[in-house]
């Protein structure tokens, strides 16, 4: 009888091990198509965009010569790309097209660190702080309220033509973005995680730096991809209002020329720009949040 309950036992476990063999398999075969299809989306995605601006460009194209676009008012991708090139290759009126770059992102990231810097921190102290958030409310309503590209004008009275204006408009733009997104991260943090630090008694210091912050932290670099495009637009059209060098002047010079191939082609470097930083801050971002589960 003890001999062949133990037949049993073992004829169960060669039979859980064939299915577990035969379970493993199939989710290997189901794991290989479903990366197969995400390989195959991912293509079809990439082809869909190249034709959608294949067909964009074809039709700017045609639509110049055929006359169902004026090329003087819209320009040409053929003339854009033209004025590229001559930009690169000769140079703008104001200088070579990467020292105007150059000035423009310099003005963005002092623009986008400072009032990054700044949103962060006021964001954090106000959030943790009731007193201070019930006094200052009010007054930060009534200044985020206020359209921020029209203060262009007064820091170009005040601080000239130089890159301080340019730099201090794009704070402005920044700062407000920033600091909402961190008040509310501050304000979401888990009260259960900060009632069990309490117990395990930490200060309202290792609270803030330990619990507080990492939980906002989602919050705090989901405000960065759209702030600094918000920097960039602040600097161009700091440097649109008045400027010695820099892509906003490209802009405004060729529109004072009535070029429209010179207006779009700063129009794409900015895009480039501005692509290019997204790309560096989304890579920083799935870096600093690791533990956050992948999105489906």
């Amino acid at each position: 009888m003890t001999k062949t309950l133990a037949q049993k036992t073992i004829m169960g476990t060669c039979e859980n091990m064939a299915e577990a063999g035969i379970d493993a398999i199939s989710l290997t075969a189901v794991e290989r198509i479903a990366q197969r299809r995400l390989r195959q989306r991912h293509a079809l995605i990439i082809g869909l965009r190249v034709l959608v601006l294949m067909v964009v460009l074809g039709g700017w194209e045609i639509g110049g010569p055929t006359k169902w676009i004026d090329p003087f008012f819209f320009s040409m991708p053929s003339l854009i790309f033209q004025q590229i090139v001559d930009w690169f290759l000769n140079g703008t009126s104001q200088g070579p097209l990467l020292v105007q770059v150059w000035v423009t992102l310099e003005e963005t990231f002092l623009g986008f660190l400072i009032g990054s810097v700044g949103g962060i921190v006021c964001g954090v102290v106000l959030g943790r702080n009731k007193l201070l958030s019930d006094v200052f409310s009010l007054y930060i309503q009534i200044a985020n309220s206020i359209p921020r590209v029209v203060l262009g004008s007064v820091f170009v009275i005040a601080l000239g033509l130089g890159m301080a204006s340019k730099v201090a408009l794009a704070v402005v733009m920044v700062f407000f973005v920033v600091f909402g997104n961190a008040f509310q991260g501050v304000r979401e943090a888990d009260r259960y995680m900060i009632a069990n630090a309490q117990i395990l008694g930490a200060s309202r210091r290792q609270l803030t730096t330990s619990v507080v912050i990492p939980s906002a932290l989602s919050w705090i670099l989901a405000s960065l991809h759209v702030s600094f495009g918000f920097a960039l637009v602040g600097a161009v059209v700091g440097e649109f209002l008045g400027s010695k060098q820099g892509i906003g002047l490209l802009i405004s010079t060729a529109q004072g020329a009535f070029n429209a191939s010179g207006v779009f082609a700063a129009m794409i470097v900015l895009a480039v720009v501005a692509l290019t930083a997204d790309y560096l801050l989304t890579t920083l971002e799935r870096r600093l949040l690791k533990w956050r589960p992948a999105a489906f």
